[in-house]
């Protein structure tokens, strides 16, 4: 009598975290580690951390915030889509989804979750990521919808979003209080690059000096930040 020969059981999908914050890493990763079907392979706080943990570690997933250490986690999100287009990515962040789901899906992600949802829908979203289809609330779906039909009350309602990524990326730098000079050296470009930006930011926003762009950025990211 021969033994019977046992099923092999499915590999577990294997997640990378990227978020600058150490409590929010613990705290995924201890929602993620009692489930069967899923593992944390590895952890990372900023760009150059998430794309050499990408490399070394092979995961199925990324979840990647949006604020990162070193620079924007949308860049991110850019590079590894171009670099490694088999990882499946799910955008985690504390700003409001109709400011950053779009982009994040335009830039390769495949949903975005608030991290106030995290507790209850995390794994839901993970899981609906992992299964190939996009995640995002039923608001964000309905907001998107009416963008595609030709809806503009999202631009007039919010004007931020009619601001690129790389200059709400300033913006937000801006709202911090960074200098034109700390912001280049930060993104690795000219000050006269982001003098640009910086024009057509106010250009955008109807601010009219540089005294109003700063306020309104820092207002901005207390309401947001």
């Amino acid at each position: 009598m021969t033994e019977r020969t046992r099923a092999p059981s499915r590999r577990k999908t294997r997640i990378l975290v990227v978020d600058d914050h150490p409590l929010v890493r613990e705290g995924l990763a201890a929602r993620i580690a009692p489930q069967p079907d899923m593992e944390i392979c590895g952890e990372a706080s900023s760009v150059s951390e998430g794309l050499a943990q990408v490399k070394a570690t092979s995961p199925d997933v990324c979840l990647i915030d949006v604020q990162l250490v070193d620079s924007h986690g949308i860049d991110l999100i850019k590079e590894i889509h171009s670099r490694f287009p088999s990882v499946k990515m799910l955008v985690v962040s504390a700003f409001d989804e109709s400011l950053y789901a779009e982009r994040a899906l335009r830039a390769g992600a495949y949903g975005y979750i608030n991290k106030r949802e995290l507790q209850d829908n995390v794994l839901d979203a993970l899981r609906t990521v992992i299964d190939g289809q996009r995640y995002l609330s039923p608001k964000m779906t309905q907001q998107l919808v009416g963008q595609l039909v030709g809806s503009k009350d999202s631009l007039d309602a919010n004007p931020i979003q009619r601001l690129s990524d790389r200059e709400l990326e300033i913006f937000q730098l801006i709202g911090h209080g960074n200098t034109t000079g700390a912001i280049a050296r930060q993104l690795h470009l000219s000050p006269h690059t982001i003098d640009t930006h910086r024009e057509k930011i106010k250009r955008k926003l109807d601010l009219k000096n540089a005294a109003e762009l700063q306020r309104a950025a820092t207002q901005w990211m207390l309401e947001n930040g």
